[in-house]
Order: structure tokens, then C-alpha cells, then sequence
């Protein structure tokens, strides 16, 4: 039908354009959100822009939902606005013909989110723990910044160095204080090189002096060197020792339901039934009022947005605090707003107002 074509091509523009500016956005506030991380050590400042390409993945089922609301909202408004609604229904067609040819452009955008939210999130949110955890047991020679302290993987060791720019395992003014149960130990030199012998590294150092303090008495034991050799440690390629929710596949989620894992899953569950949710509350609060501008059912649809995803997480938490259960959120929640949008369509469709729903009492005469 050419109606329904020329609502899915305007549809479609208009959730491109809603798309793109979003994902401008939320990549801007990840890139901050990442540099700030990156500067407190948490992740490394090579891996800014692959740390956030994994975050603009895993928010894309949100962005699609809101891209979604926002076209059904935006095309649907202007319609009214334009008088073609009052033809659409002026024909003998309510609100609810239109649920064919919105269910046939959103339906491909639904399958999206659904692989996201229960197979790409858990891959991305993976890797960026593996990135994660993998800066967080780099060695103490990656750790090395020049004009920077730095503490060593295992924590008990804290060293100052000014890199040779001629030489990257090579510096110079070399400071290191190594805390050990018994004792501390404070050494400086002039020059320090890596080397490696018998598959170890150790951090050989020139021309410098040891400062001792033993833990059971204040006294001190000052040595100076010529060459003296110590231990550095080396990369830990071990896996991963803890494994968050938001990792696991839906069929570990599911064979493993533990409240934070039903939490997950209510949480992965709710992306999808939300982005089905608003297309109907989009809808059936969709309108034109000349006195109130423009823009009020724009800023009431993100209202309604927002609240929506707040409930979300507010759900989320509760499953994992188990104060409800997986199904009785799934069906408060989600079945409580499908149930609410699917009444409030058959209202507007039906011009169903309160005096009609409860007449007045006839005055006696």
C-alpha cells in the first residue's frame, strides 16, 4: 500500500538521522568517560578507542530503543500536525491499521537489538575485562613512565625512572623503595639497564647506594654499589580470576540462575521488551496540540523513555537483591507496560473519553 510505504521511508530517514546523532553523542561521552579511566590507570592509553568501541557497542540496544521511540513519535506527530492522520482516520482506519506497517519497518530492528543485547553485549563487556585485567597485571617494565612513580605488579615495590631516549631499556636516576614484611629498603642510582638471565629480568643498576630500615628497630644500614642486580617482574598471562555477570552468555546465565545472573538476564530480557514496548506507547501517546508547541510530546516521549529504563535498572537491582523474582519482574515490568500501552491504544482508537466510560446521572425533571 503506498500509505504504508511512504510511512516506513519516512520512518527510516528519520531514524537514521535520530541514529547518527546519538551514537555522536554517546561516542563523545564515552571517549571522555575512557580518558578520564585511562589517566587513573585503569585502562591502557593505547586502547582508548578500542575500549570505546566495545562501550558503543554495548550501549547500541539502548541507542536503537530511543532511536526507534523517537521516529515513531516524530513521524506520527507530524502527521497529526498536518491534518494527514485526520484523512487516515476520516477513511474508516484507526490507530490501530497502523500497527502493520510500524511492526514491518521495526521488526528488523527488534532481531537487531535481540542479537545484541544477548550476544554481542556479553562479547564486548568480555573484552573489555580482558583489557581490563590485562594492563592491571602488565609488568613492572610496562609500567615504567618516565617522571612518573609507579607501582609494581605486585604492590610491594614503588620505582622512579627517567627513560634513555636512545635506549628503551635503559634509564637514568633510577629511585626504588621495596617494602618487604621484615624490612624497607630504599635504592637509588645513577643508571639502570634490563637484562635478562635465565629467562628472569632483573633491573641491573650502577653507581648507586641502598638505604636499609629493619622492622624491629629504628636502625639504618647505608651501602653504596657499583653494579648491583634486582628481580623485575614479568607480565602474568593468566586468564581472568573473576568472571562478572555481564560476560556470560545467556545460556550460562540461565543454567547458572544465581540471583545476580537472573539479574543479568532480567536486564538483557528487558533491552528487548522495552524497544517492543515503546513502539506501542509511541503509538498511542502520539499527537498534535497546537496550544502546547512543538516540542511538548518530544519532551514527553523522552520523559516516558526515561522512566522506562530507570525501572529497568531499578528492576535489575531488585532481582539481584532478591526482593522479586525473575519472572514477576519480567511480567510486572514489561507485561504491565505492554498491557497499559495496548489499553491506551484501544482508547484513542475507539475515542474512548471518561463521560462516554461513565455517563452522568439523567437531572430528574
Amino acid at each position: 500500500m503506498l500509505f504504508h510505504s511512504s510511512i516506513r521511508k519516512e520512518l527510516a530517514r528519520t531514524f537514521g538521522a535520530t541514529l547518527v546523532v546519538l551514537v555522536t553523542v554517546v561516542m563523545t561521552m564515552t571517549l571522555i568517560r575512557t580518558l578520564g579511566e585511562a589517566t587513573r590507570g585503569v585502562f591502557n592509553p593505547a586502547d582508548v578507542l578500542i575500549i570505546m568501541g566495545y562501550t558503543v557497542l554495548s550501549d547500541l540496544p539502548t541507542i536503537l530503543s530511543l532511536s526507534l521511540f523517537i521516529a515513531v513519535m516524530t513521524v506520527l506527530t507530524r502527521m497529526y500536525r498536518d491534518s494527514e492522520m485526520v484523512i487516515w482516520l476520516g477513511s474508516g482506519r484507526g490507530l490501530t491499521a497502523l500497527l502493520r506497517p510500524l511492526l514491518r519497518f521495526c521488526w528488523p530492528i527488534f532481531v537487531v537489538i535481540f542479537v545484541l543485547a544477548f550476544v554481542v553485549l556479553p562479547w564486548a563487556f568480555g573484552r573489555i575485562e580482558d583489557l581490563r585485567d590485562q594492563y592491571e597485571k602488565r609488568g613492572d617494565i610496562a609500567r615504567i613512565e618516565a617522571g612518573q612513580f609507579q607501582e609494581s605488579a605486585s604492590g610491594d615495590r614503588v620505582f622512579f625512572i627517567e627513560k634513555d631516549d636512545n635506549d628503551k631499556l635503559a634509564g637514568t636516576h633510577v629511585f626504588m623503595v621495596t617494602r618487604e614484611p621484615d624490612k624497607e629498603t630504599i635504592t637509588s642510582a645513577a643508571r639502570g639497564t634490563v637484562q635478562t638471565f635465565d629467562n628472569d629480568q632483573f633491573l641491573v643498576l650502577e653507581n648507586g647506594q641502598r638505604l636499609e630500615k629493619s622492622a624491629g628497630n629504628n636502625a639504618l644500614s647505608l651501602s653504596t654499589f657499583v653494579r648491583y642486580g634486582a628481580r623485575i617482574g614479568a607480565d602474568n598471562p593468566s586468564a581472568r580470576s573473576f568472571t562478572p555477570p555481564s560476560t556470560l552468555t545467556a545460556l550460562e546465565l540461565v543454567s547458572n540462575p544465581i540471583p545476580r545472573n537472573s539479574a543479568e538476564l532480567a536486564w538483557r530480557s528487558g533491552l528487548f521488551l522495552a524497544a517492543v514496548n515503546l513502539v506501542l506507547i509511541g503509538l498511542a501517546a502520539a499527537g498534535a496540540n497546537p496550544r502546547s508547541g512543538r516540542t511538548a510530546n518530544m519532551a514527553f516521549a523522552f520523559l516516558i523513555f526515561v522512566v522506562y529504563f530507570n525501572l529497568l535498572v531499578l528492576g535489575k537491582s531488585w532481582v539481584e537483591t532478591e526482593k522479586t523474582t525473575l519472572s514477576m519482574y519480567l511480567l510486572g515490568l514489561h507485561g504491565g507496560a505492554m498491557a497499559l500501552a495496548l489499553l491506551w491504544l484501544t482508547a484513542r482508537h475507539n475515542q474512548w473519553t471518561l463521560p462516554r466510560l461513565w455517563p452522568k446521572p439523567k437531572a430528574m425533571a
